[in-house]
């Protein structure tokens, strides 16, 4: 299974979900550093458009914000063959980013710039980083797809997969008890992924 992994805002290319496709599932595992080109979401889907143009996947594998950016390379490249399996993914992400309110969000177009603070993350982020995720909170998804996601969730609620999986007939929605993590859904990757290569 040739596989592309795009990780999550404070993921990284050797994280567990790839770690674990390629040592227990033995999957041939293409995993970019997502914020190579930039930290908002046309930059890192443009790090995946690269190597879907310089290479043939069977799956691009998502997760988080990298689900997004999975999503939005679907959109721009219809006329490749592999399917999407998205993990958490960050729809609405330009309605959910932190959770910030309308003064926030007022405060940081105002000023141009807004620290993120993570888990392990801090930077600054401009606003550009929000006009361009207005732009691609909701792509068209032009492949096969399924999206697992936790029911506890409280960092990209289930609801905004549910709203894609409602408009989209591509998308198949498997909902699991887990949080934003989604370590749960590493031990059913295989059988997802398998289940979605026959559609």
């Amino acid at each position: 299974m040739r596989v592309l992994f795009a990780h999550g805002f404070e993921g990284g290319p050797s994280g567990s979900k790839p770690t674990y496709m390629r040592e227990k599932l033995g999957w041939e595992v293409t995993s970019p550093v997502m914020s190579d080109l930039g930290w908002d979401i046309e930059s890192q889907t443009r790090v995946l458009i690269n190597c879907i143009d310089e290479g043939d996947y069977d799956l691009v594998v998502g997760s988080s914000m990298g689900g997004l950016a999975a999503a939005n390379a679907s959109s721009m490249r219809k006329e490749r063959s592999f399917r999407l399996l998205l993990i958490a993914p960050a729809f609405g992400l330009s309605d959910s980013w932190e959770g910030l309110s309308e003064d926030e969000l007022a405060r940081w177009k105002k000023s141009g710039v807004r620290t993120y603070n993570g888990f392990e993350l801090e930077i600054d982020l401009g606003w550009e980083f929000m006009e361009v995720a207005q732009k691609m909170s909701w792509p068209e998804v032009n492949h096969p797809t399924t999206i697992v996601h936790g029911s506890r969730d409280d960092v990209v609620s289930l609801s905004v997969s549910e709203k894609a999986a409602s408009i989209s007939e591509m998308i198949e929605l498997v909902v699991i008890e887990d949080g934003h993590r989604m370590k749960q859904c590493l031990p059913i990757l295989e059988e997802l992924a398998s289940s979605l290569m026959s559609r």
